[in-house]
């Protein structure tokens, strides 16, 4: 069993990742080296920030539970509003906008392949593939 504490055991350790754009902070309470399969981390996406996304390699589910702002589907143009309550799953590795509100957004994360923990996005948004992505492109494509 692992037990892990924000505070104690995330906030000011090598598993708090902040963009270098200084839009978003990234709490990363299970990584690859834990052998859970998925990586689970608290975002938090500054307000009135625009950071362009496209994980090209990994799905994500984005649950928030603080603040507002918007996802923009850079595909269709869509924009949907989110605020606490809201999740989103990237399930066909959606090129995105993700926009800050008013205030912070406090979001809740999912992502399989699991990332190892120091992952930034690239020039296109995206994290660099798993070490072991064709095993999990398997999993999930059968």
């Amino acid at each position: 069993m692992i037990i892990r504490r924000l505070k104690e055991d995330v906030i000011g350790t090598d598993r708090e990742v902040h963009a270098e754009n200084g839009n978003w902070i990234s709490r990363r309470f299970v990584l690859d080296d834990d052998k859970a399969g998925f990586s689970f981390h608290e975002t938090i996406i500054k307000a009135g920030t625009e950071t362009h996304i496209w994980y090209k390699h990994h799905i994500e589910a984005v649950y928030c539970v603080a603040g507002d702002g918007e996802i923009v589907d850079l595909n269709t143009g869509e924009i949907h509003k989110i605020s606490d309550g809201t999740l989103y799953l990237l399930d066909q590795h959606d090129e995105h906008l993700l926009r800050g509100g008013k205030e912070d957004m406090r979001l809740i994360c999912a992502f399989t392949p699991p990332v190892t923990g120091r992952e930034q996005h690239d020039e296109d948004g995206a994290y660099a593939p798993h070490p072991n992505q064709a095993l999990y492109d398997k999993a999930r494509l059968g």
